[in-house]
């Protein structure tokens, strides 16, 4: 090895060797979030959690039409938004611009301008939110002709203070 090579392989393994040090003692997040304690014999965390219990949902909205008419514009969503999403979500949310790809029913894949719609609720209101989250889901799809809107759901924590 040249002696660069060699110093750089000493560096990445000493870095590998601390984080795996540094990470064998941290208690896994999902144990901890389940309450006081977590699993039996699980070590509680060396932070303590901050906020409540909430379920984060992201919808994953394209803007091509598979029709091949005019994708959905800035304007057109923004105010699909305010129409489908701000009456059921009035305390907040987040919309981020993305370019994303799928494979179509038809098995190609379909390259697009995106948006990303973040949604934040605690987790004793996730039955009565589902419903109003497929609504949204299904207004898009049918006012703008798409196969489809993802969905990812993930239990997390939450602190607006």
């Amino acid at each position: 090895m040249r002696p660069s090579t060699r110093s750089t392989l000493g560096r990445v393994l000493t870095t590998s060797a601390a984080l795996a040090a540094l990470s064998a003692g941290v208690p896994a997040v999902s144990s901890a979030w389940e309450g006081s304690g977590g699993a039996t014999g699980t070590a509680r965390p060396a932070v303590p959690l901050r906020g409540s219990a909430y379920v984060e949902t992201r919808l994953f909205f394209g803007t091509e039409r598979p029709d091949g008419g005019p994708a959905v514009t800035d304007r057109e969503f923004s105010r699909f938004v305010d129409q489908e999403v701000t009456p059921g979500f009035p305390d907040g949310l987040t919309v981020q611009e993305g370019r994303g790809q799928w494979r179509d029913r038809h098995g190609t894949i379909e390259r697009e301008r995106s948006y990303e719609l973040i949604l934040l609720y605690p987790v004793g209101e996730a039955r009565s939110r589902d419903a109003l989250i497929e609504r949204i889901r299904d207004a898009y799809e049918r006012r703008y002709g798409q196969e489809s809107v993802g969905r990812l759901e993930i239990r997390t924590r939450a602190d607006f203070g």
